[in-house]
């Protein structure tokens, strides 16, 4: 063979090596690169694909969508090729002619000029994990040139553009051209004219470069442009980019984007670069959090300045609509007011009735005591006092519950039990509720703890299902909530239904609420209010056949609001909202179950006027004497539902409630108090109920008879018995208490 011969075979056997070492190197595709380029942020959609929300979760750097290369200025790919790459479209990879001149260029100056094309550049890119390994070195570049010779074989030059505009870091943490023209020129990619294309192809080169040298670099690249792409207005493009190029912020523009549903974005949202379909419906969403602005707005001189607003499908449990808070309107916007706990004052009182007429102790048409009432518990005298501080004698259950009176509540309190009443607002999902019975004590009843929006929606979304509980998916389709498992049955159908019919009668508000008020709608929906202790939280959260829908408002510092009740705070974002959600379709009032019959009532003597109502007849249910005295209910009749006529008159007997003792309480011990002279010391005697009893304090009258209040100078020292009868000397009730001397200092004890 001879020496030509040989040096051609070398030679061809070198080319088949190269081939070979080039075509088996791996190498992504396209569709494989770009999926694998996350997004700095993470993506929440509603129900329909329309984007909710976007939320940063990587803090290192700042890359939005990827752009197709359709989107992005011309002008911008030019400037690019002129600053980084003439002859692109001419290479296979790697330009001999810019690395050979390089190569004399940097025999004759100190800092190098690199040669890299723009899929060596691309390459580096897509390996950065071995690049960082020896970044600078001969193995990292000969590894950068098998990439790109790879990825010229693979690839169109199309998409190495498109991926190298979308993966290179412009400034900062800007990376991909989204995020470069959002956060440097507040523009969008397609949007670049010729000056601000040559501004940021000028920093791929050095992210960091200084303005004047930055500027200068520009002017370079808009003067190697095609004068096609140039503005013809501007006769000195030099002198406006330069311009420009000092106007650059030194942080970046922040980045406006979807800011509909931050809160629930932070619940859900964990990994960058993620799209989660949620159950949200978009337009609800929107609607909501601007009523609920609307509101809060028109409340802001009464000193509120927060809220938040749930709806969800009865049917499903989904979430359709979750707003946190009142956005700028509100000095703690990050708060999540829907988890948040907070107090929810009268909202648990649908619960307790409903419990206790599962108990069979009560129906809507039985009769409970509305007076003064005085508890004896481990912390003291627990005196309940209702909303407007006035007391109504005998009423129904009915308008007991509908115009949210306290003490009647307290009184079903006694009768169903704390430690009951505890685990059925446990099994509603109320799973803040983490202390004993003794520790709610009472004013359990009156909400007397602590619970979230969404929890308290959810539960009454229980009764809307007719006594079944499930829990809330953030899914659309509702997979999780009809699964059979997550099923319980927590109150029966009947109590659930006439919970429903009560909260859903705008007679029995009235005596609270009056006969027109935000809680009347145009359409079928029960609702119930609430108020915390000092003004702190106001709710209302109510449900139709299709939806609940739970909306508080307050302050997240815990301020308390000035002249707010129920139906002036929450409620008229929660009507707005109903009547937005049945708009084109009437909510249709819930069926009767089997077992619940509508009959006509009267009360004698007629302390409410003649209605139907619908009944449940009591079961046989052993009292025990204080629950009579307390509860102070009359039962109409002891037969059974199914076995009474649907005509029949149901005649309730209210029986006076007996006259009782109020304070002092039975067995108290009364301390002196050393800051009030004891010549100044006095006591309150007080009785409660009707007729006309006389009080007695160690058998001495101390007041006129029919009178149920007497203050008396505090007594000595010692036990003593202050009893009550009546006209008669019939005693009627009886309390003994105990004086404690006045303890003086020095002596002891």
């Amino acid at each position: 063979m001879t020496r030509k011969q040989t040096l051609l075979a070398a030679l061809t056997l070198a080319v088949i090596v190269a081939s070979g070492w080039v075509f088996l190197t791996p190498t992504p595709s396209f569709e494989q690169a770009r999926s694998a380029t996350r997004s700095s942020e993470a993506v929440l959609l509603d129900r329909h694909g329309v984007v909710l929300q976007r939320l940063r979760l990587d803090k290192q750097r700042r890359m939005l969508e990827w752009i197709a290369l359709q989107d992005i200025s011309p002008s911008l790919q030019q400037a690019v090729l002129v600053a980084e790459d003439k002859r692109f479209y001419q290479h296979a990879g790697v330009d001999l002619l810019a690395a050979g001149s390089a190569w004399l260029d940097n025999l004759q100056r100190t800092r190098a000029r690199g040669a890299s094309t723009i899929t060596m550049q691309l390459a580096k890119l897509l390996n950065q994990a071995a690049a960082n390994s020896a970044q600078n070195g001969w193995a990292a570049k000969l590894g950068q040139i098998r990439m790109a010779l790879a990825l010229e074989l693979h690839w169109s030059k199309a998409q190495i553009l498109e991926a190298y505009l979308n993966s290179v870091t412009f400034r900062g943490e800007l990376v991909g051209i989204d995020a470069a023209a959002r956060g440097l020129l507040a523009k969008g990619p397609n949007g670049l004219d010729s000056m601000d294309a040559a501004i940021l192809a000028s920093l791929i080169r050095s992210p960091g470069a200084a303005r004047s040298r930055l500027a200068k670099r520009a002017c370079a690249t808009l003067q190697a442009m095609p004068a096609s792409m140039h503005l013809p207005a501007k006769k000195q493009p030099c002198l406006e980019v330069t311009l420009r190029t000092a106007l650059l912020p030194s942080r970046p523009f922040p980045i406006p984007g979807i800011d509909d549903a931050p809160h629930l974005a932070r619940h859900l949202l964990t990994h960058n670069g993620e799209r989660i379909k949620s159950s949200i419906d978009a337009s609800l969403q929107r609607f909501a959090r601007d009523t609920l602005r609307t509101h809060l707005a028109q409340l802001a001189e009464q000193n509120v300045e927060d809220g938040a607003v749930v709806v969800l499908d009865n049917h499903s449990g989904e979430v359709l609509a979750y707003v946190g808070s009142s956005g700028d309107l509100s000095g703690a916007a990050e708060v999540d007011g829907v988890s948040a706990l907070r107090q929810p004052g009268s909202t648990l009182k649908p619960f307790l009735y409903a419990l206790a007429i599962d108990q069979g102790w009560l129906n809507a048409s039985s009769v409970l005591d509305d007076s003064p009432l005085a508890l004896t518990t481990p912390s003291g005298l627990y005196i309940p006092q209702d909303y407007d501080r006035h007391f109504q004698g005998a009423v129904s259950v009915r308008t007991a519950l509908g115009a949210s009176l306290n003490v009647p509540a307290i009184r079903t309190l006694t009768l169903v039990g704390v430690d009951p009443f505890l685990e059925t607002l446990r099994g509603l999902g109320l799973n803040s509720l983490t202390r004993d019975a003794e520790h709610y004590g009472f004013g359990l009843a009156l909400g007397g703890a602590e619970s979230s929006l969404l929890q308290l929606s959810n539960a009454y979304r229980v009764l809307a299902n007719g006594g079944v509980w499930q829990e809330v998916t953030f899914s659309p389709g509702g997979q999780m909530a009809t699964a059979a498992s997550n099923k319980k049955q927590l109150f029966s159908p009947q109590a659930s239904f006439i919970i429903g019919d009560i909260l859903a009668d705008p007679g029995a508000r009235t005596i609270t609420f009056g006969l027109s008020s935000p809680l009347s709608t145009r359409t079928w929906a029960a609702v119930k209010t609430g108020t915390s202790k000092a003004m702190r939280d106001n709710w209302a959260i109510g449900y139709t056949d299709r939806y609940t829908v739970g909306v508080w408002v307050g302050n997240f510092s815990g301020a308390p609001m000035w002249d707010v009740s129920g139906i002036t705070g929450a409620a008229p974002v929660w009507r707005d909202i109903i009547e937005y959600l049945h708009q084109s379709r009437h909510s249709q009032q819930p069926a009767a179950p089997a077992g619940v019959l509508q009959q006509q009532v009267r009360y004698q003597p007629a302390i409410e006027s003649p209605r139907q109502d619908w009944v449940i007849l009591p079961r046989q249910t052993a009292q025990t004497p204080a629950q009579q005295n307390l509860a102070s209910q009359t039962y109409a009749s002891q037969t059974s539902a199914n076995q009474t006529p649907a005509n029949q008159t149901i005649v309730v007997n209210v029986t006076p409630s007996s006259a009782t003792l109020i304070a002092p309480p039975d067995s108290a011990i009364i301390a002196p108090d050393p800051d009030i002279p004891q010549p100044r010391q006095a006591l309150l005697l007080q009785s409660g109920g009707s007729g006309r009893s006389c009080l007695l304090l160690d058998d001495k009258a101390v007041a006129a008879c029919g009178k149920s209040k007497a203050l008396v100078p505090l007594p000595l020292p010692g036990k003593h018995r202050l009893t009550l009868t009546d006209a008669h000397g019939k005693l009627l009730d009886t309390h003994t208490f105990e004086v404690r001397g006045l303890q003086v200092p020095g002596k002891p004890k």
